[in-house]
This record gives C-alpha cells, structure tokens and sequence, in this order.
C-alpha cells in the first residue's frame, strides 16, 4: 500500500544509481519535482525512459544523470531541441547517451505489455522506416493466424515509475484527470511508483471516466502543490508557455545551463523556492 511520505525521502528511498526510470507525462501533469529531486540527490547512470522527452529529461541529462533514453520523440513543445540532449549525443558532454529509439505506438505497446505482465507488444508499424535498422528492439514476426507480418517490441518494466496527479487520498489512492497519456500503465509496468500530487484530500469524489490509481498500485504519495510546473495541472495551474521559450536560451550554452541549474535547483531546499527563485529572475528581467 501507498505511504504518503516527502519527495526527498522517496527518491532516496527508491531511486538508486544505474536504474531504469520513467517520468512520464503528457503535454501536463509532467512530474518536474521528482526530476529535481533526482537531480539534487546526484542520481547517476539513469536509463531515462519516456515517449515525449522535454526539458525535464533536458535537464537531467545535462546535469549527467542519464547513461541511456528509451523515447519516442524528443524536444522543446513548440519551441525546436533539447541542446543537453542533442550536446550529450553528438559530443558526449557531460557523458554519452545510448539511444533506444522507437515511434508512439511503439512505446505505448511496449508500455502496455509491461503492464499485463506480457513479454513483448505487437503493433502494425515500421515498415518502411529506417528505425529497424538502428534500433535493435524492433523485430518482427508473423502472426500464426493470418501470417500477417507485425512488429515486436519487448515490455517496458521501469525500476521505478514517477508521475504528477491532481489528488490523492490519505489511503494513497491517486486520482488524475485531463490529457492523461501513458501513465497508468507506466505505474503499472514499473517494480515501484512514486506520485506526487497537488494536494492530499479526505475523498476523491471521482467523477465519470477519471483515472484512479489504486493505493496498491502506488508505493509513495507525496503532495507536491505546483509539482508539474512549468508544464499544468488541469484544475490548478496554466502551463507556462514563457520559460519553455527562455530554456531554449538557457540550454544551448554549457556554463549558462550550468550556472542556471545551480542557482534555481542545487541551491534550492525545494521545489517551493524554486519557483520563487524562477519568479525573482523574471521581475529582475
């Protein structure tokens, strides 16, 4: 059953050096907290897994917590690269990143396999694409039915699975509504998960067609409040569609991501000062 338990105590209760982790979210509800919590612990080795890769993963790569990036695309929403990820590519800086790239409907079929328990997703996919060549986690097999040609992927099963929510009860029954992607079943495909929330309420109250994540499901609840910032939190908060554009300046040069990283997180006792620290730099501008 779910403990409801701080950040900085999660992660160092379940995060370990040389793990498989997925931080998933989709457009919102994208866990940035945890991200820097795994970065002020000093997490190393990482094989960062994630279908949309965005600044959170730009930021964990560039501070040399990944080794490897299970993904599907990668970049800043409407803005163009990750300069850490593209940097820790082509240059190996601040260390090398083995790549595990695969199409969405590939990774939510990995996903899903790891949630039922099975060893392998099928999907109708890759045909005609280059990614078979490069990417030695897409075989492909024929069915035994319709001798249909179908692409394999293996299950994905994280270490450890990390997602933001709206609420949760203090039972650790977890509830998350909106844009809602892979989520679910990444919490269901991983050993362990931690969820961090906007608040801890009494009850849920649930309405139709929401996703509850049972206290069994989850092994940490912790509250969180603004916990997905700079991306949203349908019922809370916008998405702040100004600091994605000035990342893109932050990022692209070494010692400016590095001092800025040191300033607004390593510096910072929490996730709290770090948005005051982001909101005094943008009065100062």
């Amino acid at each position: 059953m779910a403990v409801i338990t701080s950040l900085g105590e999660a992660v160092a209760e379940y995060v370990r050096d040389g793990q498989t982790l997925a931080l998933e979210g989709f457009t919102h509800l994208i866990p940035f907290a945890a991200g820097h919590e795994i970065i002020s612990q000093g997490r190393r080795r990482l094989t960062l897994v994630r279908m949309t890769p965005d600044l959170i993963y730009d930021q964990l790569i560039g501070c040399g917590c990944a080794a490897g990036l299970v993904f599907s695309w990668g970049g800043n929403p409407g803005v163009g690269s990750l300069h850490r990820l593209r940097d820790a590519i082509e240059s190996g800086w601040p260390t090398p990143l083995a790549l595990d790239e695969h199409s969405h409907a590939g990774m939510v079929a990995r996903y899903a396999a790891g949630a039922a328990g099975l060893p392998f997703g099928i999907l109708r996919g890759y045909g005609g694409t280059d990614l078979p060549k490069y990417t030695s986690t897409i075989r492909f097999i024929e069915c035994p039915f319709t001798g249909e040609r179908l692409a394999a992927v293996p299950a994905l099963r994280p270490d450890v699975a990390i997602v933001h929510a709206q609420k949760a009860d203090r039972r650790g029954n977890v509830l998350l509504w909106g844009v809602v992607g892979i989520q679910k079943e990444a919490v269901l495909a991983a050993d362990r998960a931690i969820v961090t929330v906007e608040k801890i309420v009494d009850s849920l109250d649930a309405p139709p067609n929401a996703v509850v994540l049972p206290a069994w499901t989850v092994h940490a609840v912790c509250e969180v409040p603004g916990g997905a910032f700079p991306s949203y939190a349908l019922g809370y908060y916008q998405r702040d569609n100004a600091f994605y554009k000035r990342w893109d300046a932050v990022s692209r040069d070494r010692e400016t991501f590095l001092a800025w990283m040191t300033r607004h997180i390593l510096q910072t006792p929490d996730f709290a000062a770090f948005r005051r620290s982001l909101a005094e730099e943008a009065t100062r501008a």
